[in-house]
C-alpha cells in the first residue's frame, strides 16, 4: 500500500467519513465526497500545449517517500511535463516526516517553481507547511490527500488518486472467478479510518454480497500493523480451516497471511490483495496460493498530476478529484500488468519463474 501510508491514519480520520459512505453506492469519491473525473478525459489542447511550453514553467515533485509506485508516479510526471515544455526543478522525499516535508517545501520554494505536486502526510501540518507556496501563487496538484480547509480552484488545482471502488470491486471479482461458488472466505480489512483503504476494502466486501452472493464472508478482521498479519491469519485459519479465499486489504499484509497459509501445509486458499509486491507476485506466477493482485496505473497518476498542473498555470477549470484506472493483475499478464502500473518490468524473480 504505498509503501507506508499507514503511517498517516491517525491524521487523517476526518476524511474518511464521507468516502466511505459513498463508495457503498459503487463509486469512488474524493476525501470531500467529490465526484470523479477519469484520467484519460483529463487532457489539453495542442493550442494549450503551446501556451504552456511559451510560459517557460518550472515544476517541483514533493514526495511523502521513495518507492517503485513513486517512482512510476514521478516517471509519468517526467513525461508529460517534457511534453508540456515545463522544467522540474525539485523532487523531494519527505521519508513519511512531516517536518521534514514542511522543511522540503521551504527549501523547493527557493527555487520559484510554478507547481508543485505532492502527496501531503498530515493534513494539519500540510494546511500550514504548503501555505506560503499557495500564497505565492504556485499551482498546487494533490495525490489522494487534501490538506485541512482547503478549496479546489483556490487553494489547489486537483486532486488525483486511484478508482478505488474498482480495485475493491476488481479484487472480488477476480477471488469469486479463482475459487468458484458456494463457498466461505475471509475479508481482513485495514483497521483505521483512512480513505483510501477504507474505499477499497469496503469495494470489495460490497461486490461479493451483492454481485456474488452464494460466496459468503464467514470470518472479518481488522489489522492496522501488517507485522500482525500473520498472527491474525493464523487464528482464522484455525477457526475457519476450510476457507477457500481470503482478501488481504494490501500486499505487505497479505505476505503475512501467505506466510500463515504455507506453515499450514495450505495450498488452496487463494489470496486476491491490492498493490504489487515482488513476493506476492513470485507465489502468484508459481500457481501458489495468491490468485490475483489488483493495481492502481501508477504512471498515469504521475502524468495525470502534471496535466492537472497544466490546467492550472493556464487558468482553465480543473477537475476537482480525477482517477487513474485499476488492473487485475494475474499469472496470464503479469509483465504488461507490472508495466502498465508501475512503467517497468517484473522483478527478475517474477520474471525467471516465468520461463
Amino acid at each position: 500500500m504505498r509503501a507506508g501510508l499507514p503511517m498517516m491514519v491517525a491524521t487523517l480520520a476526518a476524511l474518511a467519513g464521507a468516502a466511505m459512505t459513498t463508495a457503498m453506492a459503487g463509486e469512488t469519491r474524493g476525501p470531500n465526497g467529490e465526484s470523479p473525473t477519469l484520467s484519460s478525459a483529463v487532457t489539453l489542447t495542442e493550442d494549450e500545449v503551446g501556451k504552456l511550453k511559451a510560459m517557460q514553467a518550472t515544476a517541483a515533485l514533493l514526495w511523502h517517500t521513495s518507492s517503485d509506485f513513486v517512482n512510476a508516479v514521478t516517471a509519468g510526471a517526467t513525461d508529460e511535463f517534457a511534453r508540456l515544455g515545463i522544467k522540474i526543478v525539485a523532487t523531494t522525499d519527505a521519508g513519511f516526516d512531516s517536518a521534514k516535508q514542511m522543511s522540503d517545501i521551504e527549501t523547493v520554494l527557493a527555487k520559484q517553481p510554478s507547481a508543485i505536486l505532492a502527496l501531503p502526510l498530515d493534513p494539519t501540518t500540510s494546511a500550514q507547511a504548503f501555505r506560503s507556496a499557495v500564497d505565492g501563487g504556485v499551482k498546487l496538484v494533490l495525490l489522494s490527500n487534501v490538506p485541512s480547509g482547503y478549496v479546489q480552484g483556490k487553494d489547489y488545482v486537483g486532486i488525483v488518486t486511484d478508482d478505488l471502488f474498482q480495485m475493491g470491486k476488481q479484487a472480488a471479482d477476480a477471488l469469486a472467478a479463482a475459487i468458484g461458488d458456494q463457498v466461505e472466505v475471509a475479508w481482513i480489512f485495514h483497521d483505521a479510518q483512512y480513505y483510501v483503504t477504507n474505499q477499497r476494502d469496503n469495494a470489495f466486501k460490497t461486490t461479493i454480497e451483492q454481485d456474488h452472493p452464494n460466496i459468503k464472508i464467514v470470518a472479518e478482521a481488522g489489522i492496522a500493523d501488517p507485522a500482525r498479519a500473520e498472527e491474525i491469519a493464523n487464528a482464522l485459519l484455525t477457526q475457519h480451516p476450510d476457507l477457500a479465499g481470503i482478501y488481504v486489504t494490501w500486499a505487505e499484509p497479505a505476505e503475512g497471511v501467505l506466510s500463515a497459509l504455507r506453515a499450514a501445509g495450505n495450498t488452496t486458499t487463494k489470496i486476491v490483495t491490492l498493490d504489487l509486491s515482488e513476493p506476492i507476485g513470485l507465489d502468484m506466477v508459481k500457481g501458489g496460493n495468491v490468485a490475483a493482485i489488483v493495481a492502481d496505473k501508477a504512471y498515469e497518476l504521475g502524468r495525470t498530476m502534471a496535466t492537472v498542473a497544466g490546467y492550472g498555470l493556464i487558468g482553465k477549470a480543473a477537475p476537482p478529484f480525477a482517477v487513474a484506472p485499476a488492473i487485475t493483475v494475474t499469472k496470464a499478464n503479469v509483465v504488461a500488468g507490472w508495466q502498465d502500473s508501475l512503467n517497468r518490468a517484473p522483478p527478475p524473480s517474477v520474471s525467471d519463474a516465468l520461463k
